[in-house]
C-alpha cells in the first residue's frame, strides 16, 4: 500500500510500505476513506517530537471502513464505518479507568502516527479497536466526522472545559488555526459573554468570525492587552486559550488572564517557555496542560449528528490522498493560502 512516511526532520514521502495487518485479537484493520493533517504533523516534520523516528507513517485523523477484525473484537464487524480515535485505549490501566485516555498506561495514548504507523496511509492497523473507534451515524459525512477524531475534542476538553468557561465569561483565545477555531466553537455551548481571538493572520481572524469570535485582534495592529482590558475594565479575561504552541503565546495568554482566572495551554510546544512567578505568584491563576484523553466524543458526536455543531467551513481544501504531499505544502502555508484543515480522501 501507499502511505506518507517520516524520514527525519524536515523530510517526508508518500510511498510503497507493506499492508498493516492484525498483530493482537483487539485490533482492526481499517481501509482510510478519509483523512487529513494535524498541526502536529508539522510539528513532528519540524523535529519538535523525537519520539517519531524515521519510517513511521504519520497521521492520527480519519474516518474508514473496517476491513478485518481481530478474534476478541466484539464491538465492530467487518463494513462498520468508524472514527479513527487520536487516542487509543487499553480500557484496563488506572488511567483508562478514570477516562483519562490520553495517558494510557497498556500500550495506549496518542499512538498513531507516533510510537506506531498512523492513518496517512492507504490501511491503517487500530490497536484496542472496542475502545478506540466511534460508528459513524447515519447521516453524518466523512469530512464533519473526520474532525471530531482530533481537532473538536482537543479544543473542548484541553481548552474549554481546562478553562472552567462559564456563562458571562470573557474568553480569549491566542491563535485562530484549527484548534483556535474548534475552541471557538465549543466554546459557544456555554455563552461566554465575549471571545476574543487573536491572530498574526487576518485570514485566519476572518474565519474566527463566521466561527463565532466576537472582538479580533491582529497584534501587529494592535495589542491583545489593551484590548482586553477595555473589555474588562482593566481585569483581565476569565479564561485565556493557547492554541499555538510557541513561548510568545504562552507567555502572552498568561499575561491576558485577570486574577483568579484561568489559562489552558492546547498548543503544541516543542521549545522552553518561561512562567513568570515573579509576576504571576500572587493572582491566584489556574494554568493547565494536558493532551487529549477523547471522553468527550462520544458527546461531541452526538451534538454534530444532531445539527448543535457545525464544522462546516472548517475544511479549506480537498485533495486526493494520493495528492498528500500538495496538501502537506498547502497546509504548512497557513499565511499564503488560508488552509485551515486539508481534507483527504480516497474514491469509492
Amino acid at each position: 500500500m501507499k502511505a506518507l512516511v517520516y524520514q527525519g526532520s524536515g523530510r517526508r514521502s508518500w510511498q510503497e510500505v507493506p499492508d498493516p495487518r492484525i498483530q493482537h485479537p483487539g485490533d482492526v484493520i481499517v481501509r482510510i476513506d478519509a483523512a487529513t493533517i494535524c498541526g502536529t504533523d508539522l510539528h513532528i516534520l519540524k523535529g519538535d517530537v523525537p519520539e517519531v523516528t524515521p519510517g513511521r507513517v504519520l497521521g492520527h485523523e480519519a474516518v474508514g471502513t473496517v476491513a478485518s477484525v481481530g478474534s476478541a473484537v466484539e464491538t465492530l464487524t467487518v463494513g462498520d464505518r468508524v472514527l479513527v480515535s487520536c487516542i487509543s485505549a487499553c480500557g484496563r490501566c488506572r488511567y483508562c479507568r478514570e477516562s483519562r485516555y490520553g495517558q494510557c498506561l497498556g500500550g495506549g495514548g496518542w499512538i498513531l502516527g507516533h510510537l506506531i504507523d498512523g492513518v496517512q496511509a492507504e490501511y491503517v492497523r487500530v490497536p484496542f479497536a472496542d475502545n478506540s473507534t466511534h460508528k459513524v451515524p447515519e447521516g453524518v459525512s466523512d469530512e464533519a466526522m473526520v474532525m471530531l477524531a482530533d481537532i473538536l475534542p482537543t479544543s473542548y476538553e484541553v481548552g474549554v472545559l481546562n478553562a472552567a468557561v462559564r456563562p458571562g465569561d470573557v474568553v480569549a483565545i491566542v491563535g485562530a488555526g484549527p484548534i483556535g477555531l474548534a475552541a471557538i466553537l465549543t466554546a459557544r455551548l456555554y455563552s461566554p459573554r465575549t471571545i476574543v481571538c487573536i491572530d498574526t493572520a487576518d485570514t485566519r481572524l476572518e474565519a474566527a468570525r463566521k466561527f463565532g469570535a466576537d472582538v479580533l485582534v491582529n497584534p501587529g495592529s494592535e495589542s491583545a492587552h489593551e484590548v482586553v482590558d477595555r473589555l474588562t475594565g482593566g481585569l483581565g479575561a476569565d479564561c485565556v486559550m493557547e492554541a499555538v504552541g510557541t513561548p510568545g503565546t504562552f507567555e502572552e495568554s498568561v499575561r491576558l488572564a485577570r486574577a483568579g482566572g484561568h489559562v489552558a495551554n492546547i498548543g503544541v510546544h516543542g521549545a522552553p517557555a518561561t512562567l513568570h512567578l515573579e509576576d504571576i505568584w500572587i493572582k491566584d491563576l489556574t494554568i493547565t496542560t494536558g493532551l487529549v484523553d477523547t471522553c468527550a466524543t462520544p458527546t461531541l458526536i452526538d451534538l454534530v449528528a444532531a445539527d448543535r455543531l457545525d464544522t462546516a467551513g472548517m475544511v479549506t481544501h480537498r485533495f486526493g490522498l494520493d495528492e498528500i504531499e500538495t496538501a502537506y505544502d498547502v497546509f504548512s502555508r497557513p499565511a499564503e493560502t488560508g488552509a485551515l484543515k486539508v481534507l483527504l480522501t480516497v474514491p469509492r
